[in-house]
């Protein structure tokens, strides 16, 4: 009796759950519905199922879920950041106000007597901008007045007496009259201003000093990016039985270059060259030291292809020293730096001024286990 009670108790359970959740009716009805879940109607009659509130709203969820991440790049270097950050401040010194440069510019003078002023010019500011942008030359108004003590009715003048790339720091020299100009240049072109740059090469020089007296000409380079750059025109070339050279008639647009050169140190495959051109032609130290002696500056982007335009390809060891990626080292600047301008003042007296490296020339010596010479910093 009491078996068919538990068995009448059973059938009862399983029709209240058919009743309320109905499907196809158990083939053993003596068996609990805790054994088998039971079936959707969709599911007994092959309908296609019903979709749930639940379900609707986890599927708005996925749609408007962001995409997974992308594999993720690795972290910038220190050193990278560093580069990164310097071009951004480069950037960012030629498009602020004038006021703003000459005051940076103020705070900078290596020199001033009552003929000439020397500046010490920061990193990516040209000296002149035909464009209209902010350059050294555009500020000079105001930096004049700033060195008279912003008089208003002061009449004083300066004029850049000599050429520095944008992308060179260091003494750059000012005139404080056209009179004062046309004497610095008379001593130019005389080759009595004595200019001495400090430069960081990729390479070490052989040998260790000398004189690289090799005429340079402006030529267009071909290809998917033309563009111009300066290139050696030597007056002599190998001879057909390779023991000597030959002279070679000279190309007229050629311009008769020198540049006198000594290594200081050189560690990790990079050295420490001072360098003093002895004419002015336009980038002659750069294409020396590329193209003569196959140790380009390091961050020359323009002169370590000679046939095309790249960022500049360093050796796996220096990458390493500078804690850089080859793949993001289109950033990296040009290490030259104008250390010292010599000559003789208007009034005879001599006129001998020293700069100072920049922070990141100093940290990239640094790097490279690369020493200054004693007593000079």
């Amino acid at each position: 009796m009491n078996s068919c009670r538990r068995i009448a108790f059973c059938d009862l359970k399983q029709g209240l759950s058919a009743a309320f959740s109905p499907g196809k009716p158990p083939t053993n009805r003596r068996r609990c519905p805790e054994a088998a879940p039971p079936l959707s109607r969709s599911h007994a009659t092959g309908a296609k199922p019903r979709l749930r509130a639940i379900d609707l709203a986890q599927k708005v969820q996925r749609e408007k879920a962001p995409p997974p991440p992308a594999a993720a790049e690795p972290s910038p270097s220190r050193q990278q950041k560093r580069v990164t950050e310097l071009k951004r401040l480069s950037l960012q010194l030629q498009g602020v106000h004038p006021n703003v440069l000459a005051k940076h510019l103020h705070r900078g003078v290596l020199y001033q007597d009552r003929d000439v002023v020397v500046i010490n010019k920061p990193l990516g500011v040209p000296v002149r901008d035909d464009s209209g942008a902010t350059s050294i030359s555009s500020v000079l108004p105001v930096l004049s007045k700033m060195m008279d003590g912003l008089k208003i009715k002061s009449d004083s003048q300066l004029f850049p007496c000599l050429k520095l790339e944008k992308e060179t720091t260091g003494a750059f020299l000012l005139a404080r009259s056209e009179k004062v100009v046309e004497h610095v240049l008379n001593l130019h072109r005389n080759n009595q201003v004595q200019r001495t740059y400090w430069v960081i090469t990729v390479g070490v020089p052989v040998p260790a000093e000398g004189v690289i007296d090799i005429p340079v000409i402006e030529r267009e380079v071909t290809g998917p990016r033309p563009h111009f750059k300066m290139a050696l025109s030597p007056l002599y070339r190998m001879n057909d039985t390779g023991d000597g050279v030959t002279k070679v008639r000279a190309h007229r647009q050629a311009h008769p270059a020198a540049t006198k050169y000594r290594v200081l140190d050189s560690s990790s495959g990079c050295s420490l060259v001072e360098l003093q051109p002895l004419t002015g032609e336009k980038h002659q130290m750069r294409v020396h030291m590329a193209l003569a002696l196959t140790c380009p500056i390091l961050g020359d982007h323009k002169y370590s292809h000679s046939n095309k335009l790249a960022p500049q390809k360093l050796p796996d060891r220096v990458l390493v020293r500078l804690g850089l990626e080859q793949s993001k080292i289109r950033h990296l600047p040009l290490h030259v730096h104008a250390r010292h301008v010599a000559l003789s003042g208007p009034s005879g007296a001599a006129i001998g001024v020293s700069c100072a490296p920049p922070k990141y020339f100093m940290q990239t010596l640094n790097q490279l286990q690369l020493t200054l010479p004693d007593g000079k910093d």
